[in-house]
């Protein structure tokens, strides 16, 4: 993987306060933002690497990881703990000839952990896991409606996915093995994908069930009558029943939102109904209406 200056990405030194960083990072969130960059590909790219520095910056003991280690952040604990055992080893052999040592007595192990000839003439080479990636992915609620498939560009390479119905906004899966290369053959890291699904239908959405509220005019709801009523994947008659009250909820069984995994499995569709008074009376009307009153 290449290294990646995160204090650049966020336009900040190195010696940044966290307020600096928070500060800076807002500010970049905001100018490229996908909401407000319909449609722009560079803006997306820049709103992800924004996102990728601050998740590390903004963190005390990954920024202090990172500052360190670079690209090789994540594998921190691995290299301390490689690196103390081989300092252990050389004391063990060494220490009566040569005494103490200082870092510099280190090259040569960190040159193997990256592919380095060996002093020790044919140590083994220690493997380290590649690193995560994490990418984020925006859909419309229809879009996971049903399952479909889509490619994302992650580090230059195309990855072909397929998203399962019923995925939630905020739910993250990881794909494994389309992380980061791993060091020495060590193996890959995996990629976590976070979905942001946006509603932008009439409907309310709670896991699998739907909720929706519709409007009832006054003569159906005294009289009763057959209503149509749109669902997710299209429209239903509704019988009222006389005398319906504003407020009254029915249940459409098996009309809600696809249950994530679970093949032919939906929730239901929660119907209110919202009294319409109508409105523009003629003067007939009215007088009926007054003759209604006085009969109640």
């Amino acid at each position: 993987m290449a290294y990646i200056d995160y204090y650049k990405v966020l336009g900040v030194s190195k010696n940044a306060s966290e307020s600096a960083i928070k500060k800076a990072y807002r500010k970049l969130a905001r100018k490229f933002h996908p909401d407000l960059n319909p449609n722009d590909k560079e803006a997306e790219q820049k709103f992800k690497a924004i996102n990728e520095a601050n998740e590390v910056l903004s963190d005390p003991a990954n920024r202090k990881k990172y500052d360190e280690y670079g690209e090789h952040w994540q594998n921190a604990e691995a290299y301390e703990a490689a690196k103390q055992q081989q300092k252990q080893h050389r004391s063990t052999q060494d220490s009566q000839a040569y005494g103490s040592y200082t870092e510099e007595d280190f090259s040569d192990f960190f040159g193997n952990m990256f592919g380095g000839a060996s002093s020790q003439g044919g140590s083994q080479q220690v493997r380290f896991r590649g690193q995560d990636f994490n990418a984020q992915l925006q859909l419309n609620l229809q879009d996971v409606y049903k399952p479909h498939k889509r490619t994302l560009t992650v580090n230059n390479k195309n990855i072909r996915i397929t998203i399962p119905a019923g995925v939630e906004n905020g739910q993250v899966i990881k794909i494994k093995g389309h992380g980061g290369p791993g060091v020495n053959g060590g193996p890959n890291g995996d990629l976590y994908i976070e979905f942001s699904v946006l509603n932008n239908s009439q409907f309310r959405r709670d896991g699998a069930h739907l909720y929706l509220t519709v409007d009832l005019d006054l003569y159906t709801a005294l009289l009763g009558g057959e209503i149509t009523v749109p669902t997710f994947d299209g429209k239903v008659k509704l019988k009222v029943k006389p005398e319906t009250q504003s407020g009254t909820k029915v249940k459409l069984k098996g009309k809600g939102f696809p249950k994530y995994k679970k093949e032919d499995q939906f929730g239901d569709l929660f119907v209110t109904y919202k009294l319409k008074l109508p409105e523009n009376l003629s003067a007939k009307e009215k007088e009926l209406f007054t003759e209604l009153s006085k009969m109640r």
